[in-house]
């Protein structure tokens, strides 16, 4: 076997040899470095390593037999015991002890704002917060048997080799057909490109119109992840306020190269551009010489109204880049999104993918496609369209009757409400006291350019069933309640 390169006799120590592979070997059984299916390298193999004898880590091995850190099996060599309680890695805030290798260089604080909820955020009661679905509503069996056949062996020279810097063409007529024209759009298949979801589209395209020096207008509140992307990528950024109809088109400051809104539903708010404001935005960006991104972020969710038309749709300029996402109707965990615009930005932007990452995993974006083509997709939409419009109306229900004394923004649908307190409102404290009591919800002022903002939040209901939402907005109630 292979002899793990991490393992290194101190430079300088008052232990004998036996003891220092000693210490050597169990640090790297605390640190959970050696796996307890595979056996530790032979003497013969580690006294080559080190340059000591075999004798020596025969004896150091025998040692931590004693110790009962490793067991010794015939035939086999010597295991980490697998009885052994596992020792976990000293907290990162307690792990500055003195043999702690400091960084080398040093990094300035930046404006990037993380994700802030719990890894085991599915292990509380009432997970209410944003981008999480439901597992229950995927079909599983559907997206199995996409897998097997793009894993057949007919399939296997279309994803296996280098796709360089192209994409699935099976997917992008998918797109088109199936995806595209029921929002209104129209495009080439030059005029599309896959992405990592819709997180990376924004990345790609505020690192190709950085250059150009102009600032970023975004939505405010709005999607930190374009916050963070835009940032990221070297752009300035301006905050356009919003309102019950949408971005307010003429608070946009002349100079900006890109506007990014968000109108289907708006994020964070929930609140759909009207078409006036369609007109008008579309209207200034030909005035004041700036093109639009448009998100269209859970423009399928919609259950008291029809969909509003895309800007996309709108356009005749080519001044509206649409982006869009498979993580809300498909799964988070795909990672396949995509941008629709002019074919120059495209071109420019499928460059700066190839740099970034080559391309999306190819045998992914097959899947995907035979998703669409099978039918899958469509007959999965319409289900949890039902299911959702059914947990909305039950989220309305229970926010009207339990937390009457906050505003919640009016929506024509979407996964999420946003509420806010009266002034003077700790909507980061009351998550705070929410999250003791199996509670999680996103805190309002993440949401704002300067965080200056403290009085809402965002709740997310797609993937608490709706047996438990009215039982969870009664906890909600209580704490604010209590607070007020």
């Amino acid at each position: 076997m292979t002899t793990p390169q991490f393992l290194k006799l101190p430079g300088s120590s008052n232990l004998s040899l036996r003891d220092q592979i000693c210490e050597v070997v169990s640090a790297a059984i605390t640190s959970k470095s050696l796996a307890h299916d595979r056996p530790l390298p032979s003497c013969r193999e580690l006294a080559d390593q080190f340059g000591v004898s075999r004798n020596t880590v025969f004896a150091a091995y025998n040692r931590l037999v004693d110790l009962e850190l490793l067991v010794s099996r015939d035939r086999s060599g010597y295991f980490v015991n697998p009885q052994i309680a596992p020792l976990q890695k000293l907290d990162s805030n307690d792990a500055q002890g003195e043999d702690t290798v400091p960084c080398p260089v040093s990094f300035q604080a930046n404006d990037l704002m993380p994700v802030v909820n719990p890894l085991d955020w599915n292990a509380y009661p009432y997970p209410f917060i944003y981008n999480q679905i439901d597992p229950d509503l995927f079909p599983v069996d559907g997206w199995r048997e996409c897998t097997r056949q793009a894993l057949g062996r007919k399939q296997m020279p279309v994803w296996a080799s280098d796709s360089v810097e192209s994409d699935s063409p099976q997917l992008v007529q998918q797109l088109r057909q199936r995806l595209l024209n029921t929002r209104g759009i129209y495009a080439e298949d030059d005029e599309i490109l896959i992405t990592l979801g819709s997180q990376n589209a924004l990345f790609i395209l505020g690192t190709i119109f950085s250059r150009s020096g102009k600032p970023v207008a975004l939505e405010d509140p709005g999607f930190f992840g374009a916050r963070n992307a835009f940032r990221l990528s070297g752009n300035e950024l301006i905050g356009v306020p919003i309102d019950g109809e949408g971005l307010i088109p003429s608070t946009i400051p002349t100079g900006c190269q890109l506007v990014f809104t968000t109108p289907s539903h708006q994020f964070p708010t929930m609140v759909t551009m009207s078409q006036s404001r369609r007109e008008e935005l579309i209207e200034a960006a030909g005035k004041k010489d700036f093109m639009i991104i448009e998100d269209d972020y859970e423009a399928e969710m919609n259950y008291v109204a029809k969909s509003s038309p895309s800007l996309r749709s709108m356009d005749k300029a080519g001044r509206v880049i649409y982006v869009g996402s498979l993580s809300k109707t498909v799964s988070p965990g795909i990672r396949l999104g995509f941008i629709v615009a002019h074919r120059d930005i495209i071109r420019e932007a499928r460059i700066a993918r190839g740099v970034m990452m080559r391309h999306p995993p190819t045998i992914v974006q097959e899947i995907v496609a035979l998703f669409f083509r099978l039918g899958h997709y469509d007959a999965h939409l319409r289900n949890i369209e039902r299911r959702y419009k059914k947990r909305w109306h039950a989220m309305n229900d229970a926010l009207t009757k339990h937390l009457g004394m906050l505003q919640h923004t009016e929506s024509e649908g979407g996964t999420s409400f946003w509420l806010t307190g009266p002034e003077g409102f700790d909507a980061a404290g009351l998550a705070a006291r929410l999250r003791d009591k199996g509670v999680l919800v996103d805190r309002g002022r993440d949401y704002y350019l300067n965080y200056n903002n403290n009085r809402s939040f965002r709740l997310g209901f797609a993937y608490v069933p709706v047996s438990k939402l009215e039982a969870g907005v009664k906890v909600i109630a209580e704490e604010v309640r209590a607070m007020l």
